[in-house]
């Protein structure tokens, strides 16, 4: 399987200036990253409450709904991102991911509720990709398992679990859901290293899946959400055909952003440091309220 290399990072730069380029980049991605939640695009969208939408499906359909978006985003990891070329700096092609999902939301809105589990698979494995590309051009590498996780954290991107505080909706704790598990594995990792297991570290393909279900299951709670919310908009045949399409082209489009300002905010974090890319990033984003 995939090996984790254990060598010594290269050294930080010092400091984010607000006249370089980086500080442009940064401020690019607070823009991504602080831009209006999907939930309020559909509700701008539809013409009315998506809450309203979402109460009138019954309990059994929602844990459906949820199910189905874990198996999706597990599926869609390993279809999306064992399968695409590992060219880290490669252009993303932003265009063809977004027409794809538009032609599989319209044939899954078009025939109802029902065909949407059946749709569901395919368009987050377009949606995965999307997100894939982005990290790509970025310059992460696709055959690292952090990259793997950071794709998947975008799906966290999306909206809040029914379980949230209405004030915990920033960029950096919604990061928080899932760091745990990378914590635990990580600590796991190193002490086999510790036990002699060498520089280089293999992880099984048993091991593989077993922290990519962990990451999977935080990020579904959010992701589920916004999947329901959009459920929800769509029930109804034909008028489905239309708004699958659309529903289907605004996810694509916002989860590459999400992409870009994530991947942007991640390759800083890797020149400058977590803190002084949080800390700058907290100011902007409190500048542009």
């Amino acid at each position: 399987m995939n090996a984790i290399s254990r060598s010594t990072p290269p050294p930080l730069d010092t400091e984010l200036l607000p006249a370089s380029p980086d500080w442009a980049d940064l401020q690019r991605a607070v823009a991504l990253l602080e831009a209006p939640t999907l939930t309020a695009k559909m509700a701008n969208l539809i013409g009315s409450p998506l809450e309203f939408a979402v109460k009138k499906l019954p309990q059994s359909v929602s844990r459906r709904i949820h199910g189905a978006v874990e198996a999706a985003l597990f599926k869609s990891a390993q279809a999306a991102l064992w399968s695409m070329d590992n060219t880290p700096g490669k252009a993303a092609s932003t265009r063809w991911h977004k027409l794809a999902a538009a032609t599989s939301g319209a044939v899954g809105g078009a025939f109802g509720f029902t065909a949407l589990f059946i749709e569901l698979p395919l368009s987050t494995t377009i949606m995965m990709r999307a997100v894939a590309d982005v990290a790509r051009s970025e310059g992460f590498d696709l055959s690292q398992m952090a990259t793997r996780h950071a794709c998947l954290e975008v799906f966290a991107l999306g909206g809040n679990s029914g379980q949230d505080d209405a004030s915990e909706t920033g960029y950096y704790i919604t990061r928080g859901f899932t760091a745990e598990v990378m914590r635990h594995l990580s600590a796991e990792l190193a002490g086999r290293a510790a036990g002699g297991g060498g520089v280089m570290i293999g992880l099984t393909p048993k091991e593989a899946g077993k922290w990519l279900a962990k990451i999977v299951e935080k990020v579904a709670a959010r992701f589920g959400v916004v999947v329901t919310e959009k459920f929800a908009a769509q029930a109804v045949p034909i008028i489905g055909a239309v708004t699958g399409a659309t529903l289907n082209t605004m996810f694509t489009d916002y989860y590459q952003d999400m992409a870009r300002g994530h991947f942007i905010v991640r390759r800083l974090e890797r020149r400058y440091g977590y803190e002084t890319v949080r800390a700058a990033y907290q100011q902007l984003a409190g500048e542009g309220r």
